[in-house]
């Protein structure tokens, strides 16, 4: 297809989406896209929030499409949700988690998707990304192969796909609901809300990625960053106790750190503004409501970071091929004593740095097999987005999927390219995603 032709796909596919309701908006491009490529079919499915499945959603269907559709020849179990939505969940396994990690598209024969051996066609899965955020899949179904044209076509789709659900989503709980494969609690609730948008953020100087595992109670962790022109915040919290009181101490405490980095305050003035409203909070309330935490500011055009640590677990830092602790003199807890200074210590990144922050979930007694200097430098290779899930999953598997505490991980790694442009494919930086995944990889995951 020629560029010209490629505008005006486009053009129509926005025009689709901006048409049509907001619940309506995908299916509007999936659509779109279908007529334009004679395509027998063409959906979305969303990731689920556990990291570990992809969600396809469908209204009114009842005659066991879905089913069908499941990806790599594995059965997935419909559920209805309300107002006749229905899902179906597809593990991130085999060409499915191929394109999810190396960020490209992948040609399948259709006999791979549904399992039947007679079953003629073709099946193209499309990243969904924004700035290395993945969203899911675009799938389409064809009659023949397409050319390395007609894939960039798709690609090129999916990656509006992104905008499109991004835009959308705002007007709708539809898309949380996908995303959600267990009910939440309101303490769950509450934290998901403190969460940034995106836990993925790729930049020219650096990309960062976070995760969080909450435990059964939910024990307070956030994590949370924004970008500014030459600055990257980011911040991890940890609020002590569990339930809805360690969610409300949460609240305070990353809504304190926003307000103050949003009027420009320093890096002791975050702490400093936090402390002081959760202890007026404990002294109010009557309880316990302090929070550890480290707040930090990178220097896009320097690479220095500096650092706020309010007694919390030191970070870690890949170089050079050995991992060592950051050595950071820890304050006292936010919200303990209302007089408490806070000292910020800065640490020169070089490109190749990995950077690694924590909370003590990570490194729980029931996770005290796990040598996490040594899983940090196994999981080098891979994308933040990647090495923050399979962290956490580790803490996980060792923990026999129950933990006493949130384990939660943020990875940054340091590129020093700042100014410069990025150089992407549909969303991503090709050079910077997985590779594909290992014969130890596999083991590993297999405990």
């Amino acid at each position: 297809m020629d560029s010209n032709m490629s505008e005006e796909l486009l053009g129509t596919v926005l025009d689709a989406a901006e048409n049509a309701s907001p619940l309506e908006a995908v299916e509007a491009v999936t659509a779109t896209l279908a007529r334009r490529l004679r395509a027998s079919a063409s959906f979305f499915l969303i990731a689920d929030l556990s990291g570990g499945a992809l969600v396809r959603m469908s209204y009114g269907s009842s005659d066991g499409a879905l089913e069908r559709q499941a990806l790599g020849g594995l059965e997935g179990s419909a559920t209805r949700t309300e107002e006749g939505e229905q899902s179906v969940s597809v593990p991130i396994v085999g060409p499915v988690e191929t394109a999810m990690r190396t960020q490209t598209a992948q040609v399948l024969p259709a006999a791979l998707v549904d399992g039947v051996d007679e079953s003629r066609g073709w099946v193209v899965l499309a990243p969904v990304t924004e700035r290395g955020e993945a969203l899911g899949l675009l799938q389409v179904a064809l009659a023949e192969v397409p050319d390395e044209s007609g894939v960039a076509e798709i690609s090129r789709v999916a990656h509006l796909l992104a905008f499109v659900v991004i835009a959308n989503r705002r007007h709708t709980d539809l898309f949380e609901r996908a995303e959600r494969s267990t009910l939440f609690s309101l303490p769950a609730e509450i934290q998901r809300r403190l969460l940034p948008p995106a836990f993925t953020c790729e930049a020219a100087a650096f990309t960062l990625a976070a995760w969080l595992e909450p435990a059964a109670s939910l024990g307070g962790d956030t994590f949370d960053y924004s970008l500014s022109r030459d600055t990257l915040h980011l911040s991890l919290t940890d609020a002590v106790g569990h339930g809805v009181g360690s969610a409300l101490a949460a609240t305070l405490c990353v809504g304190s750190l926003r307000n103050t980095r949003r009027m420009g305050g320093s890096l002791a003035d975050q702490a400093s503004d936090a402390n002081f409203i959760l202890f007026q909070h404990t002294d109010f309330s009557g309880a316990d409501h302090f929070a550890t935490g480290l707040m930090g500011r990178v220097n896009l055009a320097t690479g220095t970071l500096a650092l706020v640590n309010a007694g919390h677990v030191a970070p870690y830092l890949w170089r050079g091929g050995a991992v060592s602790e950051v050595a950071l003199t820890p304050d006292i807890p936010l919200g303990m004593f209302l007089e408490t200074r806070y000292r910020q210590t800065e640490l020169a990144l070089r490109p190749g740095d990995r950077l690694v922050l924590v909370t003590d979930g990570m490194l729980e007694r029931n996770a005290a097999s796990l040598d996490l200097c040594d899983e940090i430098t196994r999981t080098r290779t891979l994308h933040p987005r990647e090495a923050s899930r399979r962290l956490t999953a580790m803490v996980l598997e060792r923990c026999n999927q129950v933990l006493a505490d949130d384990a939660t991980v943020m990875v940054l790694d340091w590129h020093g390219e700042h100014g410069q442009l990025r150089r992407t494919s549909g969303g991503a930086e090709q050079r910077r995603t997985s590779p594909h995944r290992s014969v130890r990889d596999t083991l590993d995951a297999n405990g």
